[in-house]
């Protein structure tokens, strides 16, 4: 017998005894070559793969579109490329595997690139898909099981086994150990979006001795937003030293300071100067004096300690000093990266999730958590998301949002940064920190910084704080922004390759080579045209997380500038055909990544390192409420029949993240609760519970998880 046949002989006797268990059907074998002997991935050189991938628009495909190519474009590596071209990356991978690439591409987001061709699968080879939809076709039998042929592709196999998490993130069925995409990851197992913030602006209000003074500040708006921390007592907060050289405690002393929230309100009509010397007095006063005459290090320092209630107050002293900030009428305080995007929008209550301790606003999967009792929960469905909503729409009554965001106008942060109009948003820290560069210090003005500052302190009911049964919750920094598997793919269509070995082995193989190290160094950087290499033809590197990684070419780096104002991913996408799928390192990333950026994201990484932010962890934790939830769970083809009647639930209902749809969470930020069926809290769970079919959606989804958790098990682990 074959090795290979024995290895399969062993998995499937192994994932029978899990059926066992959970009550599935028995695993078939893989399959073999007609003769009995282990598969080889062999088919013939120039086979054609008709490529229906790429990453959310014609830009961002495989090939040059006429926009990005215009006349032709010449690239660091001395080449012209013109419309209709595959780009570098891709041009490289044709040279080293014999594929010959046909561009069937429409340019859509990955839910729309699967819609155009669910019908007309036969068309396509390889087609791009969210995971959730390409594991439901692969279920029906519409996409080709992966998992059947890991023993012949071992780049892919090998990751998988050292990443056991990602394993079963794209789980598809538990039944045989189903894999119907290839995974996207945009780096994994760190952190993804931060705060950030005007760090500049801080300083000019809260650092500094005596009282603040300013000419024309303006007056608050009556206060709606009410204290979420405590209003006395005291609480111990784990920071890091100023000099990042280890951990120390300091105290929130709520019985010397109060709470600012509940100081101010109570203090009635107050303008901007008021404002802010209340700060300052609560910042000495809340903190023994700790941070001196540095008071902005509370928000924007290595050892910062701020909250939500703390950032509010801050918030009221920034909208209401806007001639010390920008010498203008008037200043925004939190926005998004474009204010009439609803992918971006999403953004404004996953930040809420952050700042007042609700789980599932930023899942790796819908709105879906694991809890300390092991079961999924869905933030939809949980009181705490609406009472953080809630306390973001008092946000907006207070004129603490922007007014585009509220009004849905064509604001970016880009504009807002570049106009000085804005404050603070949520998001990654290399695209948009790119614009201390091109926005803020464009007149050779060094003072203005826009960067990354700490992840707040909140409660989080993690479980570790049980007082007489009852879960206390702990003071402590927590995200979910934690990079796993992103929820897009790219899956081999099953009637496109047919019987035909070649198309089929042609697809395994790329998928598998993008795992090697190799193709993943390609997948990131592009060819070796853009890397900066030795005499010797080796790469020059530095470390990175603990590994050499490339370091890119002077050309390319100067080519990132010119083409597109320093974004990496927009380069790399557009130009390079880089990061559109497969695993992404953030090591090109981070050389591309203005200083300013490394400053901020640098004080969050040492936090993280010293472990005082806490964060999912990428495998079956031992505290459930730490597992990162998969991003796809194994619901078999009846289930997901009946999930996707659910239509209010799904990527185009009421709870949509992708751009032109709604969303009610934003809806309720904005405006409240209005509307038939959504007119309070209680309406709305009642709604999404059960005309929404919110109960049933969670129910399956659970049956899911405990199969994935059965079968995790029975592996052994």
């Amino acid at each position: 017998m074959k090795k290979s046949r024995l290895i399969a002989l062993l998995l499937t006797i192994v994932l029978a005894f899990g059926c066992l268990l959970t009550g599935c059907t028995p695993v078939t074998p893989p399959p073999d070559d007609d003769d009995g002997d282990e598969i080889v991935l062999e088919y013939a050189d120039g086979t054609v793969l008709r490529m229906a991938t790429g990453y959310n628009s014609k830009k961002t495909g495989l090939f040059f579109d006429s926009e990005t190519a215009g006349e032709g474009i010449k690239l660091a590596d001395g080449n012209t490329y013109q419309a209709g071209d595959l780009k570098p990356t891709w041009v490289e991978v044709q040279n080293l595997l014999n594929i010959v690439f046909e561009d069937k591409y429409q340019g859509g987001s990955a839910t729309n690139e699967w819609k155009h061709w669910q019908a007309q699968l036969d068309q396509v080879d390889m087609v791009s898909g969210t995971a959730t939809q390409l594991t439901e076709a692969g279920v029906a039998g519409d996409l080709i099981n992966i998992a059947e042929y890991l023993d012949a592709m071992p780049n892919f196999k090998a990751y998988l086994e050292a990443n056991p998490i990602v394993r079963l993130s794209i789980t598809g069925d538990t039944s045989n150990g189903a894999i119907y995409f290839s995974p996207y990851f945009d780096g994994v197992n760190d952190i993804e979006r931060m705060p950030l913030m005007r760090t500049d602006w801080v300083e000019k209000l809260l650092n500094g001795a005596g009282e603040f003074t300013a000419a024309d500040s303006k007056e608050l708006a009556a206060a709606v937003y009410t204290p979420y921390m405590p209003t006395s007592g005291k609480i111990e907060i784990d920071v890091v030293k100023a000099d990042a050289s280890g951990t120390e405690k300091i105290t929130k002393d709520y019985d010397a300071a109060g709470n600012i929230i509940a100081t101010m309100n109570a203090a009635g009509a107050i303008n901007g100067v008021q404002a802010v010397n209340m700060l300052r007095d609560y910042i000495d006063e809340a903190y023994d004096g700790y941070y001196g005459e540095n008071r902005a290090d509370l928000f924007i320092g290595q050892n910062a300690a701020w909250d939500a209630d703390e950032l509010v107050a801050l918030l009221r002293c920034v909208v209401a000093n806007p001639k010390t900030l920008n010498g203008g009428e008037s200043v925004e305080g939190l926005f998004s990266r474009e204010d009439n995007n609803n992918q971006r929008k999403v953004d404004m209550f996953r930040f809420a999730g952050t700042l007042f301790g609700v789980r599932g606003l930023e899942s790796r999967q819908d709105y879906l958590y694991i809890g300390t009792d092991g079961k999924l929960h869905d933030a939809r469905q949980e009181e705490d998301t609406y009472v953080a909503i809630e306390r973001m729409n008092a946000l907006v009554s207070e004129g603490l949002i922007s007014k585009s965001y509220v009004e849905n106008s064509g604001s970016t942060s880009a504009t807002m940064l570049e106009d000085d109009a804005g404050f603070m948003h949520y998001d990654y820290n290399q695209t948009q920190t790119v614009y201390n560069e091109t926005k803020l210090n464009k007149d050779g003005d060094s003072g203005e910084k826009y960067m990354a500052v700490m992840v707040p302190v909140a409660l989080w009911f993690d479980g570790t704080n049980v007082v007489d049964g009852t879960d206390k919750g702990v003071f402590m920094r927590f995200t979910e922004s934690w990079r796993s598997v992103k929820t897009d793919g790219w899956a081999i269509s099953k009637a496109g390759v047919g019987s035909n070995t070649d198309k089929l082995y042609a697809a395994l193989s790329l998928i598998d080579f993008a795992y090697s190290e190799r193709g993943q160094i390609l997948m990131s950087y592009g060819p070796d045209a853009f890397i900066k290499t030795k005499d010797d033809g080796s790469y020059v590197t530095f470390n990175f997380n603990g590994k050499q990684m490339p370091v890119i070419a002077d050309e390319t780096f100067a080519e990132l500038w010119s083409l597109a104002s320093g974004n990496y991913t927009n380069y790399a996408r557009m130009y390079l055909g880089s990061t559109l799928s497969f695993a992404k390192s953030q090591a090109f990333e981070y050389q591309c990544t203005h200083e300013v950026g490394k400053e901020g994201a640098g004080y969050i990484s040492t936090a993280i390192g010293y472990g005082l932010i806490k964060h999912p962890e990428l495998a079956i934790a031992e505290n459930s409420w730490y597992t990162s939830v998969p991003t796809i769970l194994p619901n078999t083809k009846a289930e997901n029949e009946i999930i996707a009647t659910f239509t209010d639930l799904s990527s185009t209902g009421a709870f949509s993240q992708t751009k032109g749809n709604k969303n009610l969470l934003i809806d309720i930020i904005n405006k409240g609760y209005q509307g038939e069926g959504t007119a309070s809290r209680a309406e709305v769970l009642e709604t999404v519970a059960n005309a929404y079919k919110g109960s049933a959606y969670l129910y399956m989804k659970q049956l899911a998880w405990e199969r994935l958790v059965a079968y995790y098990e029975a592996l052994g682990n």
